[in-house]
């Protein structure tokens, strides 16, 4: 088969214009990059159109590095929604140039399942990556100067929350010394980087409603604390102005196509093990103003992505999923199963049944939350029927709707079956109202310790002594208030990237707290978990190249 960079190669794109006009979306409005992206105006969201669209969250199972497929899945039901006659958009994060140069090489789906044109979506697109770091980091330059011009004047901090970021893995920026050099230079501190995907301000991106949110949360944003213990914000730095200026473009979410051209909205991009993981509001609803079926995803597994989308996302922007799709694959349940990663391509009846626990695990998690949930076997080439089949029977005596998807390979055909399970699910089964985690008046604690207990699986919560510094400094300065992001390995249920299958019984530690009083959520660091990745000894950079003018090696 060819590679996804060939497949979307052979796609002949159709202009923006056309996609935009096939579900109503006034052409004069576009902004266009190019032929083939534009960006939409906030303005054309229509709240009461949002209401009658079905949204569809897809979500997963633990991930292992063999790999899921979720974004192919959410693209591919996309597409099997519009085979079937149905009117369906998708709504997607941006990939950061982290991961892409890094392990995955890309995240644009896969196969005939693609967001396209990929070369761009994947590298840098409209510059909306490019925005959230120019504004994280001229926050962190006002505000070393203004420390610095107004030092002399008694002004200083007695802790400085900010860090800078970059789109980039790069571990050697985790802890560095700015100011060097001399007094010209500026005031001598330790900081560190974080990855762009991480920033308030990529949150803030993802949760503002409008122009004007945009701005409060942006003012709103917690920069470090006086020697009298008050928060200082951007708006005592005076320049949220200048911040929202760097930010307006990048508001408006982006219009692509798919290898069908179906429309998608790709907007937005935090990871789920170190932020909230959900493409942006704004997409997510423009997506639903001009469809009857949207489609979006929540990063990682379930218990990463799928929990902070129900407690954060659809807590603060009034949104009720109609269906939950969990996709799982062979190779990850035989890896949680207990079976190698060398040997999970072989067929293994009995790693792939014990692997099901983990499976059950997430079904279950969702069902608390109210939500109906379908299966989707995300197929791949060396699966065989027989492994289908045990994964089908087992659904079937959970009663949970089951459907193999063949979109790597057959586009919307092979996701006709997935597609048409949804649309009659949501008619006949569809999902409660949501039941959240915990309240907005829990503390701190009672909200890490309800997801820790009830959606990790832990018997026990430990907090390191600047962990409980900082959460009693939040709950003096009401940001108690706020839902939890908690920060820790994609890997497993525990804060151990080895426990595969279902971790039990152990102990979770907090080992840091970050406020985001803009985002308006409290970032919960958990066990090891670092906010800037680092490369892996044979990164994906090593194979991107450049041949006759066109870009190589992004899969």
């Amino acid at each position: 088969m060819k590679s996804d960079i060939e497949i979307a190669r052979s796609i002949k794109l159709e202009r923006i214009e056309n996609i935009a006009e096939h579900y109503g979306i006034p052409t004069d409005e576009l902004e266009n990059y190019g032929k083939f992206i534009a960006k939409v105006p906030v303005k054309l969201i229509d709240e009461k159109k949002v209401n009658k669209s079905n949204l569809i969250l897809v979500t997963a199972i633990t991930p292992t590095l063999a790999g899921i497929g979720k974004t192919t899945v959410s693209v591919g039901l996309t597409l099997g929604m519009n085979s079937i006659g149905k009117k369906a958009i998708c709504a997607l994060r941006e990939p950061s140039l982290g991961p892409c140069f890094g392990r995955k090489g890309g995240a644009a789906g896969g196969g005939y399942a693609q967001v396209l044109p990929m070369e761009k979506i994947n590298l840098h697109f409209t510059g909306d990556f490019h925005a959230i770091t120019s504004a994280h980091n001229m926050i962190s330059a006002l505000l070393d100067n203004y420390i610095y011009q107004n030092k002399d004047n008694g002004f200083s901090l007695k802790e400085i929350l900010w860090n800078r970021v970059l789109d980039i893995n790069d571990r050697g920026l985790r802890d560095v010394v700015t100011g060097l050099g001399g007094k010209a230079n500026g005031i001598v501190r330790e900081t560190g980087f974080d990855i762009t995907p991480a920033s308030e301000i990529m949150a803030i991106l993802c949760l503002a409603t409008d122009e004007e949110d945009l701005r409060r949360r942006i003012e709103n944003i917690t920069l470090g604390y006086t020697t009298d213990d008050r928060p200082f914000t951007v708006k005592d730095l005076g320049v949220g102005g200048a911040i929202t200026a760097l930010l307006l473009d990048a508001l408006s979410p982006n219009l692509v196509q798919t290898t069908e051209h179906t429309a998608a909205f790709v907007h937005g991009g935090p990871f789920a093990n170190i932020a909230h993981g959900c493409n942006s509001v704004i997409a997510t609803k423009m997506a639903m103003a001009f469809s009857d079926y949207t489609i979006t995803e929540a990063g990682f597994g379930a218990d990463l992505g799928a929990e902070k989308f129900y407690n954060i996302k659809c807590r603060k922007a009034g949104l009720q999923p109609k269906l939950t799709v969990l996709v799982a694959t062979t190779q990850a349940l035989k890896m949680h199963g207990g079976v190698a990663k060398d040997a999970i391509k072989e067929e293994n009846h009995e790693g792939l049944t014990k692997g099901l626990a983990n499976l059950d695990k997430h079904i279950n998690n969702l069902q608390v939350f109210g939500q109906t949930v379908v299966v989707a076997f995300n197929r791949y080439a060396n699966d065989t029927d027989a492994e289908i089949d045990i994964v089908r029977q087992h659904c079937k005596e959970l009663s949970i709707g089951f459907a193999v998807n063949n979109a790597f390979v057959e586009g919307g055909k092979g996701a006709e079956e997935l597609a048409r399970l949804v649309v009659d699910t949501i008619e006949h089964h569809p999902s409660a109202p949501l039941y959240p985690t915990y309240s907005n008046e829990d503390s701190i604690e009672a909200k890490i310790s309800k997801v820790a207990r009830h959606i990790y699986g832990a018997a026990t919560i430990t907090y390191s002594t600047a962990a409980k510094k900082k959460i009693k400094t939040a709950t003096e300065n009401g940001f108690s208030r706020f839902p939890i992001c908690i920060a820790k390995t994609q890997y497993s249920f525990s804060t151990d990237p080895k426990a595969y299958g279902v971790a039990k019984d152990f102990e979770f530690h907090v080992r840091d707290i970050v406020i985001n009083s803009g985002a308006e959520m409290v970032v919960v660091v958990a066990g090891d978990i670092m906010r800037m990745p680092g490369l892996p000894k044979a990164p994906q950079a090593n194979i991107i190249d450049v041949a006759d003018g066109k870009i190589i090696g992004l899969s």
